[in-house]
This record gives C-alpha cells, sequence and structure tokens, in this order.
C-alpha cells in the first residue's frame, strides 16, 4: 500500500469523516464540513497536508515539507511530499489525528 492509501484509509476511521473531491480529482477528507486532510489527486500525488499545531516544527522538518500555500501555512497547515524520507506511518497518522482534533467539533475528538 501507499502512504496516500493508508493516510486516507486512517482518516475514514475517524468519527463522521467523509471523503470528497471539491477540486476535480483531488481528494480531501472532512469532518462536519471541514477539511482536516488534503491528499491530491492519486496519481501523480505530491503530498499530503495536515493542519498542526504540536506536531508542526516536526512536519516541517521532512525534507521537502512547506507551510501550506494560499495561506493556509499561517494558520498551521503543513504540506509533506509522499516521496520524502518519511517518519513511521503510526507518526503520519498522529499528525492525520491532531489535524482532525483541530478541526472536528468537541463532541467528536471527545470519541477518541
Amino acid at each position: 500500500m501507499s502512504i496516500r492509501t493508508d493516510l486516507r484509509a486512517y482518516a475514514l476511521t475517524l468519527p463522521e469523516a467523509a471523503e470528497d473531491f471539491p477540486w476535480d480529482d483531488s481528494a480531501v477528507v472532512k469532518v462536519n464540513k471541514k477539511i482536516f486532510l488534503f491528499l491530491g489527486p492519486p496519481e501523480p500525488s505530491t503530498g499530503f497536508g495536515v493542519k498542526l499545531v504540536v506536531a508542526h516544527g516536526h512536519a516541517l522538518s521532512v525534507p521537502g515539507a512547506i507551510p501550506s500555500r494560499y495561506g493556509l501555512g499561517r494558520s498551521g497547515w503543513v504540506t509533506v511530499p509522499y516521496d520524502a524520507a518519511l517518519p513511521e506511518v503510526d507518526v503520519l497518522q498522529d499528525w492525520v489525528e491532531e489535524s482532525y482534533r483541530l478541526v472536528a467539533p468537541k463532541r467528536l475528538s471527545k470519541l477518541l
């Protein structure tokens, strides 16, 4: 499996998470109509985006990671390339969960 596939599968296990395609074939995962994970298109997929506070510095330390474009970086969003030397998948899942907790209503975050 690819990192993109793993992150997508994990994100969809979170309470009330749903996949959406707001820009053609570029996938995102939302909770309560708010994006918490940018996955990009299936091919060629360059990277994923998550909103982070605690792990923000760690995510930016990945080679090629940058604050997300379109002003999202100012709000803590980080874009991490799939082809970089990434941390273990459980760390990436922690980043997805942190992003989820920052975006989801408190009633859903409490379910984790």
